[in-house]
């Protein structure tokens, strides 16, 4: 079993910038993707980014503000955000993705960007 940490969340103005962590842990497992998705008020949940090993993928509406990163080592992968919009107002969540073909989700972090 593998347990998503999320932080990182909170208000802030537009133009502005947060930083989300979202930490794995639990029984061994071997990350094969790491990923970050949202999902506004009675929207979907939709892709924002995601990273293997070696390649990053960013939904249009973020690609350039957004950047996605991860630390093998602690297992944990952030979401840059920039140039934060009021349309980036949502509830992000993390999702690994095992090797096996295994994935979890996190419990998610709000990002509410208002003046």
């Amino acid at each position: 079993q593998v347990q998503l940490v999320e932080s990182g969340g909170g208000l802030v103005q537009p133009g502005g910038s947060l930083r989300l962590s979202c930490a794995a842990s639990g029984s061994a497992f071997s990350i094969n993707v790491l990923g970050w998705y949202r999902q506004a008020p009675g929207k979907q949940r939709e892709l924002v980014a995601t990273i293997t090993r070696g390649t990053t993928r960013y939904a249009d509406s973020v690609n350039g503000r957004f950047t996605i990163s991860r630390d093998n080592a602690k297992s944990t992968v952030y979401l840059q955000m920039n140039s934060l919009k009021p349309e980036d107002t949502a509830v992000y969540y993390c999702r690994l993705t095992t090797s096996e073909g295994s994935g979890y989700w996190g419990q998610g972090t709000q990002v509410t960007v208002s003046s």
